[in-house]
């Protein structure tokens, strides 16, 4: 099957085409510069630019592609850039699709747990309410913006993922320094409950939806037990076999990460299960992070 995949050089997009490659899938690349060789296809969002030409004989569609929330301080200008780089990508990349020829069956979209907000400790599961914030915000936009492809008749996954842990990138690589040195330690008073998922079962959760026909729409992207910021943090501890002695007040957090983006990043809790994909036979290689997390740590 040739599967365009957006958002291909990050961390998730790059696992996600070497999966491809090994089982038999002719990935293609959507890139943002001239395509340079026969796998990739340019676009231009700024310009909305996408040639539904370009796309003849794409059959599935993996959308990744967005600015990185935890990579800047949350200026109005990056926020802008958060929002648009993901309802004005989707949109554009959508309409391509919907005036394709032959559009493709399946388009698995990228969204995130940040769509239910600030939830303390419900359990949240895809028929949960939408909740408030700008990440919030951001992912009911992200969600909307694929409307087009779902009325066109694509099955349309929308991916909301918790947090992508491996050892080369993402919250790992980031946590992973300060733990090493002894000072890690939990981030205000710990209750915050993380969605976690392994970046094998990410990768996995991706190709399960793009050959599952009974998936469409909302499907939790985390593993079957989330935990809390201070397990989390006693676990990653334990792995690196360092003490956590540590606790990061909230009122500093915010001085050091902005109050808003310290709230929605680190301190919202998010307590979310996937439904969905265990009703429709996925099973995960990692569920439970205290046995995981010493080969989640492992390099690759």
């Amino acid at each position: 099957m040739r599967v365009l995949v957006s958002g291909s050089s990050g961390f998730i997009g790059t696992a996600v085409l070497s999966a491809l490659k090994e089982v038999g899938h002719s990935p293609l690349r959507l890139v943002r510069g001239p395509a340079t060789g026969p796998d990739q296809i340019s676009w231009n969002i700024g310009a909305s630019r996408l040639d539904p030409g370009s796309l003849s004989g794409v059959e599935a569609v993996v959308h990744l592609a967005g600015a990185g929330i935890g990579d800047h301080r949350w200026t109005a200008e990056y926020k802008r850039e958060i929002l648009n780089s993901r309802v004005a990508g989707t949109a554009l990349l959508t309409r391509a699709l919907t005036q394709m020829e032959v559009p493709p069956s399946v388009l698995v979209s990228g969204s995130a747990v940040g769509y239910y907000g600030d939830r303390a400790d419900e359990e949240l599961t895809e028929d949960s309410s939408p909740g408030a914030g700008f990440l919030a915000e951001v992912a009911q936009a992200w969600e909307r913006a694929t409307a087009p492809a779902a009325a066109a008749g694509i099955r349309t996954v929308l991916l909301r993922t918790g947090l992508v842990l491996a050892a080369r990138g993402g919250t790992l690589r980031r946590l992973g320094s300060q733990f090493k040195w002894g000072l890690g330690g939990k981030i205000g008073d710990g209750r915050q409950w993380w969605s976690w998922i392994a970046l094998d079962d990410e990768v996995g959760a991706i190709l399960h939806s793009l050959g599952t026909e009974t998936l469409r729409g909302p499907v939790n992207a985390t593993a079957p037990n989330p935990v809390t910021n201070a397990e989390f943090t006693r676990i990653l501890g334990a792995a690196l076999h360092r003490p956590t002695p540590l606790s990061v007040p909230a009122s500093v957090l915010s001085v050091v990460l902005g109050q808003e983006r310290s709230r929605e990043l680190v301190l919202a809790s998010q307590r979310a299960l996937p439904a969905l994909l265990e009703r429709s036979g996925y099973v995960f290689r990692h569920s439970a992070l205290a046995v995981a997390m010493p080969g989640l740590l492992a390099p690759s």
